[in-house]
């Protein structure tokens, strides 16, 4: 991990990869068809949104909507000719100030939304809660229980190694955090889209 540069969103990218390669809730995942990504966040507070998955289709996987009697679709995004389905962005130096155990949960948290379908949407449970289940604390344990399952099958500490360091150590040890940013698609009316 020494030099002038440390790339974060290829770190990244190769944990999600041996997740969802190792843990059979995340084997649908195609991580060629996800971005990894990073924002820079805009205050230095603590508190405030870490991590977000960013679907690029609609419910069950449709390219357009209708809304207010007007059809839309999503801008199309493309990484190295490859269509993407998700955005998955973590908020800097935010997310790496976290303590070891919820940067993990966090990423795991954030792979879970994808839906098992890989169709572009995210995963929907019953309920007003669609996204946590009912009750995000008990999303948050699942994503827990999942993380440290994940722990005990002989990870590499070399693929983990960047988590437990806080921005500042990161900066310190490695050099500058690049990575990859992508602004986020724009819902583009069907008549203009042409």
């Amino acid at each position: 991990m020494q030099g002038s540069q440390f790339d974060f969103c290829s770190a990244m990218r190769g944990l999600c990869l041996d997740i969802c390669e190792r843990h059979a809730a995340f084997g649908h995942v195609r991580m060629s068809e996800v971005a990894v990504t990073y924002a820079q966040t805009r205050s230095p507070v603590e508190w405030g949104m870490q991590a977000k998955l960013t679907p690029l289709r609609f419910e069950g996987g449709r390219r357009t909507m209708t809304r207010r009697g007007r059809k839309w679709t999503v801008e199309r995004v493309f990484q190295h000719g490859q269509e993407l389905l998700y955005l998955l962005t973590f908020y800097l130096p935010r997310y790496q100030n976290l303590s070891f155990e919820e940067k993990l949960i966090t990423v795991f948290h954030e792979l879970y939304h994808i839906s098992p379908r890989f169709d572009g949407d995210i995963r929907r449970f019953g309920g007003s809660c669609y996204m946590h289940t009912g009750s995000q604390k008990k999303y948050d344990e699942l994503m827990k229980q999942f993380a440290m399952e994940y722990l005990k099958m002989g990870v590499s500490e070399e693929l983990l190694r960047f988590l437990r360091l806080s921005f500042g150590e990161l900066t310190r040890t490695c050099g500058t955090v690049v990575g990859v940013k992508v602004n986020v698609p724009r819902l583009i009316p069907m008549d203009e889209a042409a």
